[in-house]
């Protein structure tokens, strides 16, 4: 499935959030539980669509994964330039950049931390990312708010972010500095390595 075509969210809490932000096109329900009821209702009365469909075939369109009995189909979360991300930024801007990050599981923890953190929005290669049906799951519908810049190549975006006069601070578990050390009145860009390989050395210098 291409995410630029069609996306599939997932699971109770992902469902509400993309139909409170507009993006659901249809629902479709496999179970009478009164949180996905709730959720009916909800769509009901944004105009969407709901169908009732046996559990097995949102088995196979969440790949097996954990539906709660309840997915939609979606407007894939607009993608943004990296140019586009910078200039909706709040000042002090403050944005995530992943490098390599992965595991769906820990791109939805991320988000579900940046929204709460009031990041102005999450960078992501386009190269070998996270499918974003999943994320969205585990991201308990935090990628329904959270802005996503896609580009080519993370160190040449890291380059552009300093141009535009944004700090670059790279995120690792033996760093010389505490996180709380960071000045986050300054415009700031946190980078996050990924599961296995950590910061790349490209991105590091």
């Amino acid at each position: 499935m291409d995410d630029r075509d069609r996306m599939i969210v997932y699971g109770v809490n992902a469902v509400t959030e993309a139909l409170r932000a507009g993006q659901v096109r249809a629902v479709r329900i496999a179970t009478a539980s009164a949180r996905v009821a709730e959720v009916q209702r909800l769509a009901t009365a944004r105009g969407v669509s709901v169908t009732r469909v046996a559990v097995a075939a949102l088995d196979r369109a969440s790949g097996g994964a954990v539906h709660q009995g309840v997915a939609a189909d979606v407007e894939p979360p607009g993608l943004l330039t990296l140019n586009e991300l910078i200039a909706q930024a709040t000042h002090p801007a403050l944005i995530l950049v992943l490098d390599g990050i992965e595991d769906p599981q820990n791109v939805g923890a991320i988000l579900r931390v940046g929204e709460t953190a009031g990041v102005d929005g999450v960078v992501r290669q386009k190269r070998r990312a996270a499918a974003l049906g999943p994320v969205a799951k585990t991201s308990a519908g935090a990628l329904a708010h959270v802005r996503l810049a896609s580009v080519v190549n993370i160190a040449r975006a890291l380059t552009e972010l300093r141009a535009a006069g944004i700090w670059t601070v790279g995120l690792e578990a033996d760093g010389d500095d505490l996180y709380g050390d960071v000045d986050l009145t300054l415009p700031t860009a946190l980078v996050l390595g990924s599961e296995g390989q950590g910061l790349r050395r490209l991105v590091r210098d």
